[in-house]
């Protein structure tokens, strides 16, 4: 290894999209608008649930401190790319880049641990629903809710910790638009087996242990609601489950793809477009997919918008 490539850099080269020619505005103002309407979507399940007492149960509390995660997590990496698209990329320190990707790092545990306590609920609620309400208990769901958010901050600090201690070296090159742990590795020149190793022992259990346990939830509740002798009820019974069964298809498809099957460097413009499923539209589909097919969270929107008209009268 030559001398520039052992001298030591404070800050890496993010490529974001490179170089989009004419298209650069408007693909500024398309994901712009996607993301104002993420944020707003989000925001608006957390005001619903907190301000209409017909949504004060466990599903809606366990669904306002998802749509939290997905605040938390695509406010931290849209706005940096957003001008990185308009800039055409951009400089970063070390330090900021590594505290990103904890800033990342921190509600997408969350939310897997959270979709977990969601499908819990669900199970409870069909396949046990006598112990529904000693179980389910406002205490409970806030120790619940306290525990994954705990395990959110202490498992991205770990990894943190491991990650300052790296030194990087040239090329501090990175082709993406934000900070992933994958690049930072990569571009270390230091010994990255103690990272590598946390991660292993700490990401990836944490990641597929809560999808292992939704799908053993969801195959309970599939053979509960077979034996449910009437039609109606077992589309009532399903359609309870339905929303939060297409937020885990969703975000674990495209989290699988991104860190657990990663695609070969080759195909980088692929991995590109997928983190950005995961980091925008994701966060704008989950309140889509329960607004529409949640007859609760829409009479709460009907409720909110004559509000709103009845006031500008």
């Amino acid at each position: 290894m030559d001398e520039k490539n052992q001298t030591v850099v404070m800050e890496f080269l993010l490529l974001g999209f490179g170089d989009l020619n004419n298209f650069r505005i408007l693909t500024f103002i398309v994901l712009l608008i996607v993301h104002i309407m993420a944020l707003s979507g989000n925001i608006l399940v957390i005001a619903l649930v907190a301000a209409k007492k017909s949504l004060h149960c466990p599903m809606y509390f366990f669904l306002s401190q998802l749509s939290l995660s997905e605040i938390l997590f695509t406010t931290d990496i849209v706005p940096n790319m957003l001008r990185l698209i308009l800039e055409g990329g951009g400089k970063v320190s070390v330090s900021q880049c590594v505290f990103q990707f904890y800033l990342s790092a921190v509600p997408t545990i969350a939310q897997c641990l959270l979709l977990a306590v969601m499908s819990f609920d669900r199970h409870l609620a069909i396949c046990r629903p006598l112990h529904y309400a000693t179980i389910m208990t406002l205490t409970h769901q806030i120790q619940m809710v306290t525990i994954c958010w705990l395990l959110g901050f202490s498992l991205s600090i770990v990894i943190y910790v491991f990650l300052r201690r790296l030194t990087f070296c040239y090329p501090n090159v990175i082709d993406h638009f934000f900070c992933d742990i994958a690049p930072l590795v990569q571009l270390s020149c230091s010994d990255t087996s103690s990272v590598e190793l946390v991660t292993v022992l700490l990401a990836y259990p944490i990641i597929l242990s809560p999808f292992l346990f939704i799908m053993g939830s969801y195959i309970s509740i599939l053979q509960t609601i077979i034996k449910i002798p009437s039609g109606i009820g077992r589309q009532k019974a399903f359609s309870t489950c339905s929303s939060h069964l297409s937020s885990v298809c969703l975000y674990y498809g495209t989290l699988a793809t991104i860190y657990i099957f990663p695609l070969k460097e080759k195909f980088i413009n692929a991995n590109k477009g997928l983190t950005l499923l995961y980091a925008l539209v994701t966060p704008l589909f989950n309140p889509l997919i329960y607004s529409l097919r949640n007859q609760d969270i829409r009479i709460a929107i009907y409720t909110f918008v004559r509000i709103l008209q009845q006031g500008k009268d």
